[in-house]
């Protein structure tokens, strides 16, 4: 039954991937300083991310009871939420990368950010509002969920990845916290 829901959720890890870029050495002080000052601010974010990922597909055994779902689905989202507008907030506090329009960039990046955040705290009133007493009922419920978070995945980092590029991405390839991040999120492949 949240099978489903954990293999949409596993797209949400993406979302923060695309907050670490990889690239060439070309040093430049004032957008390392940026650069540095971002990927300190998401690293813990993005294992928060992590962590909410990895207890909904560690609740997602057929087993669970519809409660224990739902209380671990819930924190989850809450979870993504407030760790998504966190990022959201290091980014505005950053201030604008000194790029070509890196004002744009940022502001754009901020309000996806924020928009991914509100998004994960509707699927949270959703998940707290389905019916647990009515199994059917509430895996109706989740597999709506699921759809939603499948959106989610497959929308959004547009603004991310154009704040990123270039420039911005390679100061941020440079940073250590922002290599660590990349690394730890489990991804496959290169």
């Amino acid at each position: 039954m949240n099978k489903k829901l954990a293999a949409a959720l596993s797209g949400g890890a993406v979302l923060v991937l695309a907050l670490t870029g990889c690239g060439g050495d070309d040093s430049n002080e004032e957008l390392d300083s940026w650069a540095r000052q971002v990927c300190d601010a998401v690293k813990p974010q993005a294992k928060k991310i992590e962590s909410a990922n990895a207890a909904i597909q560690k609740e997602t055994s057929d087993n669970s009871t519809p409660e224990e779902v739902q209380k671990t689905d819930s924190k989850a989202f809450q979870d993504m939420s407030d760790a998504y507008k966190a990022i959201g907030a290091a980014v505005e506090k950053a201030g604008p990368p000194n790029v070509d329009d890196g004002e744009k960039k940022q502001q754009d990046a901020v309000k996806e950010l924020n928009s991914i955040s509100a998004a994960y705290a509707s699927l949270r009133k959703q998940v707290d509002g389905l019916d647990t007493d009515d199994q059917a009922k509430f895996a109706d419920g989740l597999k709506d969920i699921a759809t939603e978070l499948d959106k989610l995945s497959k929308s959004g980092n547009d603004a991310l990845r154009n704040l990123e590029e270039g420039e911005v991405g390679e100061a941020m390839s440079r940073q250590p916290s922002c290599q660590a991040a990349t690394a730890s999120a489990g991804t496959s492949g290169d």
